[in-house]
């Protein structure tokens, strides 16, 4: 069977503000509150997104510009970096949006000089195919951390990181 390779994606950031990521923001809110219980949502909104601390990027088609997903890498403590707001449109799931999302940032937290990334998914198997995302990327399970409880709606997952070379 032959498969025709994902369309190259362009990563850079963007304005969550902006009427195509709003629109996905929503539908990723709508998805996390039908998927847990509202304790346990804690996806970033719009507004959020925009605070200082947090870097928000989005992977649009190379081509033409469709908005293909979004993700966030948002400083929690100095060296350490939490990710926030991964969902991949619809359209473009099991194109490799969310791991070339996952790597940008990534990349970025290695270039601030991050030791450390974490992030918080759902434990339900809603969010089996992000877990295992996570855990390709070399991620492993951890205990809550910065302000997040224990839960057992969540997995806690943590990634050290190598310096990166100067």
């Amino acid at each position: 069977m032959t498969t025709t390779p994902p369309a190259p994606a362009t990563i850079s950031p963007d304005d969550p503000r902006s009427p195509d990521v709003q629109a996905l923001l929503t539908r990723h809110l709508e998805l996390m509150h039908a998927q847990s219980d509202p304790e346990d949502v804690h996806a970033l909104d719009v507004d959020a997104l925009t605070a200082p601390h947090i870097t928000f990027v989005s992977a649009r088609d190379a081509a033409d510009g469709t908005l293909l997903g979004v993700g966030a890498l948002a400083e929690i403590a100095p060296g350490h970096g939490e990710i926030k707001s991964m969902h991949t449109a619809e359209a473009a799931r099991r194109r490799g949006v969310a791991g070339a999302l996952l790597a940008h940032l990534l990349g970025l937290a290695v270039d601030r000089g991050y030791a450390r990334v974490s992030l918080e998914t759902g434990s339900d198997d809603h969010f089996a195919a992000a877990r295992a995302l996570y855990a390709r990327a070399g991620f492993e399970e951890c205990p809550p951390f910065a302000s997040y409880a224990p839960s057992d709606a969540s997995t806690f997952m943590t990634l050290a990181l190598a310096p990166a070379a100067r």
